[in-house]
């Protein structure tokens, strides 16, 4: 008789929600990986087909795994409250932030019953998971707000890290906050880097479907994309990000594209899109439509340049050798910033880093000043440290 084949391999993390770098993941490492299958599983079961993504089965709803990836992404750090939230669509987020947000321990509760795991920080699953020879391996994961954990949420964490097969992360901050905690740990860049490389094709055709077209036909000199997050609401932050791209669109006569990275709650909010809209002269700017994973690595591939709060916007200009600007969040206060962390442990110094919305003029001339030959030997060398890292566990994928 036949022996059954043994089972695939899982991906999991925070793909079972719309979030531009999340969608990512699982796509790069199949694409890396071919001639393996694998099954997606995220912490609920979601069909993402219609944004690009993955159908994605719940973790706790499968049988004990044989082998284990966690994707990438800042998994280390995700509360249970936190994932809960962004796992509803946008007016359940709002009744349960206005019954929960003030109140951790009731937050907590609820969170643990949504989610079906007692996991404080529920996208980092440990040996429990798995069955007795299985292999566990967290792939360029971050965790930069490391210091703001409570206590048993990093011994969890921690536990789970130690008991692991393979660990590396994406920047040095996380990786000095674990070595702090006896765990030391390799970096590697952030998966997206591969992106260029794996789906120039597949981002080459999307560049001529409608939505990414109309964007060229619109700027037929050139635009820049941009994105920015819900933490941007205030009218004061929007009046100076306003000032900042007409001065920008003024010196170089690049039109703006404005996109979205992120549907889920927390992430890129659609009403504060349209009143930004209404800041800037007609023409200059235009609204990009769409939600679908391809079409927006389009839109960036297409572009000028970057300027976003999202780190995987900047990582996928970064891998097709374009100039990006990060935007600091005005709440970032002394908090590590992620965008930062990555720029300072894989990029030029050259390139701007992580900036306050009144710096986007000078920083965005800065970056379009960079030689096109320096952003495309540093997408090469990341892509390069990339595939050496990914070469270090990839045997633990065999049955």
């Amino acid at each position: 008789m036949k022996p059954s084949a043994a089972p695939s391999p899982i991906l999991f993390g925070a793909f079972d929600r719309h979030n531009f770098g999340d969608l990512l993941f699982p796509h790069l490492i199949t694409a890396l990986l071919p001639e393996r299958s694998f099954e997606f599983a995220g912490l609920a079961e979601r069909d993402l087909r219609v944004f690009g993504g993955h159908q994605v089965v719940a973790l706790g709803a499968r049988p004990q795994a044989n082998r284990l990836i966690h994707v990438g992404g800042e998994l280390l750090t995700c509360s249970a409250w936190q994932a809960a939230v962004m796992l509803l669509d946008p007016a359940e987020a709002a009744a349960a932030i206005a019954l929960y947000d003030d109140d951790p321990a009731a937050a907590a509760e609820w969170a643990a019953k949504q989610l079906g795991t007692a996991r404080r920080i529920p996208y980092v699953a440990g040996r429990d998971v798995l069955a007795p020879s299985g292999r566990l391996i967290f792939n360029a994961v971050g965790g930069v707000e490391w210091a703001s954990l409570a206590a048993a949420q990093r011994e969890e964490v921690k536990t789970a890290l130690g008991q692991a097969d393979w660990v590396s992360v994406r920047d040095h901050v996380t990786q000095d906050a674990l070595r702090v905690e006896g765990i030391d740990v390799p970096l590697c860049p952030d998966p997206a880097v591969m992106v260029a490389e794996c789906f120039g094709e597949v981002i080459l055709e999307h560049q001529q479907h409608d939505a990414v077209k109309a964007m060229r036909d619109a700027f037929p000199q050139g635009y820049l994309a941009c994105q920015f997050s819900a933490d941007f609401a205030d009218d004061a932050s929007l009046d100076v990000l306003a000032n900042g791209l007409s001065r920008v669109m003024a010196g170089t006569g690049l039109g703006v594209a404005l996109f979205r990275a992120g549907a889920a709650p927390w992430h890129d909010d659609p009403a504060l899109v349209e009143k930004l809209l209404y800041r800037l002269s007609p023409g200059s700017v235009r609204l990009f439509p769409s939600l679908h994973l391809w079409d927006i690595c389009a839109l960036i591939a297409a572009s000028r340049g970057v300027i976003g709060s999202s780190l995987h916007g900047r990582i996928v200009a970064l891998a097709f050798g374009l100039p990006r600007v990060s935007l600091m969040p005005p709440q970032q206060g002394g908090r590590p910033d992620k965008r930062a962390a990555f720029a300072e442990t894989w990029e030029p110094d050259v390139l701007p880093r992580s900036i306050a919305v009144d710096r986007i003029e000078p920083a965005v001339m800065q970056a379009l000043a960079v030689p096109a030959s320096v952003l495309q030997e540093n997408a090469a060398s990341l892509r390069a440290h990339y595939l050496q890292s990914q070469a270090q566990w990839v045997g633990m994928l065999l049955p």
